[in-house]
């Protein structure tokens, strides 16, 4: 596949959860610190202000600081930083990407709006209006467990010809319409499977990486598992995969970033709490999430 735009940003990339301190204000120190720690533990690119850093959650001014902080960070360890943009607003989401931009973001996250529900057509021009706004790449994202609609594999293959756009976050958990979209896009378009419990089966149908969760506290075991796939280590890559499910399956137990948050705190690296709507977890979740969590060892440097 070629590169267009400077895409792909990576193979392992992490959906960046935001730090908060104990008023509940953004911890921009802390956010640095993670994301040094996230680079130096096998990710190769951050995705921030996302589902998982709790983006509609945050003001624009927020967002801006974050990619500030963690482009600092980014640019001197030689990774990239995909900022989360967009939102069921484009003419919104179109002036946070420029100012992202003029930041020195290296490409924009563009989620599929949600409650607002738009057919096809209309998701089509809302992401050629946003991608044509800058000049940096774009990566889809089609999350339709949070949004309500699902991104068809026909709109994203006419999408993956607009050349503003790199690839997609694919987080359908439909393999089959991922390999649909894989077979029909463009050469230069890129698919990172969106779920983690999907990677394995992205990657077998000509995937190319991974927007992960989990890659907070076990990035390099995920490094791992996708290289030795490339390298046709199969067995040792499903291995790792099955191994992982478990621990991939607590992160998801109640919403995303509840139960990531708690880890991150659980092993050292203060996140503080999640913003409201999101709350703490309770004690059963606290319990559960720290069950498995001792069974793994954790690779992120605090």
């Amino acid at each position: 596949m070629r590169d267009r735009n400077g895409a792909p940003f990576g193979r392992v990339l992490t959906a960046m959860v935001t730090p908060f301190d104990s008023d509940g204000n953004v911890n921009y120190e802390q956010a640095a610190k993670l994301a040094q720690a996230l680079i130096g533990s096998g990710t190769e690119g951050l995705v921030v202000t996302g589902t998982t850093g709790e983006g509609p959650t945050l003001t624009a001014e927020e967002k801006l600081r974050m990619y500030e902080v963690t482009l600092e960070v980014a640019n001197r360890n030689g990774a990239h930083i995909i900022a989360g943009t967009t939102t069921y607003n484009t003419a919104e989401s179109i002036e946070l990407s420029q100012e992202a931009e003029k930041l020195g973001a290296h490409g924009i996250l563009m989620t599929v709006p949600y409650y607002n529900k738009p057919p096809q057509d209309s998701l089509y021009r809302h992401f050629v209006a946003i991608a044509e706004s800058v000049g940096i790449p774009g990566i889809l994202y089609n999350v339709p467990s949070r949004t309500s609609l699902n991104m068809t594999a026909a709109t994203t293959a006419r999408l993956s010809h607009v050349d503003n756009i790199a690839g997609v976050k694919e987080a359908s958990a439909d393999i089959g319409q991922i390999a649909r979209i894989i077979e029909t896009a463009d050469d230069g378009f890129y698919v990172w499977s969106g779920n983690d419990a999907d990677t394995l089966p992205v990657l077998a149908v000509g995937g190319y990486g991974v927007v992960s969760v989990a890659a907070h506290v076990v990035g390099k075991q995920i490094a791992r598992k996708i290289y030795a796939f490339l390298d046709g280590a199969r067995e040792e890559s499903a291995t790792i995969h099955r191994g992982l499910l478990p621990l991939i399956d607590a992160l998801f137990v109640v919403a995303n970033p509840i139960p990531v948050k708690h880890m991150l705190n659980t092993v050292g690296m203060d996140v503080g709490a999640p913003r409201l709507p999101l709350t703490e977890a309770d004690d059963a979740t606290r319990a559960h999430v720290e069950d498995v969590l001792s069974q793994y060892d954790v690779d992120l440097p605090v």
